[in-house]
């Protein structure tokens, strides 16, 4: 293999190393004011958009033991990684397909799990990290909060009934 091509065999096999998911998309017609949109709409999510050759990603992949992506590769590829948050940039790719209709899933991975263009529209519709994370806090506060409410109910009942006895002895007298 010529050194041009192992350096980017490793640059690519690096980013796939950094990274939990990565989608592949088409990029025709793409122009370079569109490409930098792109970019700075994946910014905020810490994903980069590259163009790649297919068999450059091949090997890289399968130097690293992770899924063969060859079936969904071909014509002009790029590749879309890094960040924490796949469902967001997933959200964003799709959203600038729906606005500009040049960049087009093709199809990609999460962790060792190839995904189709379909389960990637799926995660798109999730909710954000943080979102997940909120509700998941919810979750675990909410026995805390109904176990403080049941203990709170009896003091409050024994108090209850002791004033109303203490108002019924004063109405008595």
């Amino acid at each position: 293999m010529r050194p041009e091509k192992k350096f980017l065999v490793e640059e690519i096999a690096e980013r796939l190393k950094g990274t939990d998911y990565v989608f592949l998309t088409s990029f025709h017609r793409l122009t370079v004011k569109e490409t930098a949109e792109l970019r700075s709409r994946l910014a905020p999510q810490k994903a980069e958009f590259h163009v790649i050759k297919s068999s450059i990603l091949n090997q890289a992949a399968k130097s690293l033991n992770l899924p063969d992506y060859k079936p969904i590769l071909a014509g002009q590829i790029a590749m879309v990684s890094g960040g924490a948050n796949p469902s967001e940039v997933a959200k964003i790719l799709l959203k600038f397909n729906k606005d500009k209709d040049k960049v087009e899933m093709r199809g990609g991975s999460l962790g060792d799990r190839m995904m189709s263009v379909d389960e990637i529209e799926s995660l798109s519709k999730l909710p954000g990290l943080e979102v997940l994370r909120a509700q998941l806090l919810g979750l675990l506060n909410t026995p805390a909060q109904r176990m403080v409410s049941v203990l709170n109910a009896v003091p409050q009942s024994v108090v209850t009934v002791l004033k109303a006895y203490a108002d019924s002895k004063g109405e008595a007298a």
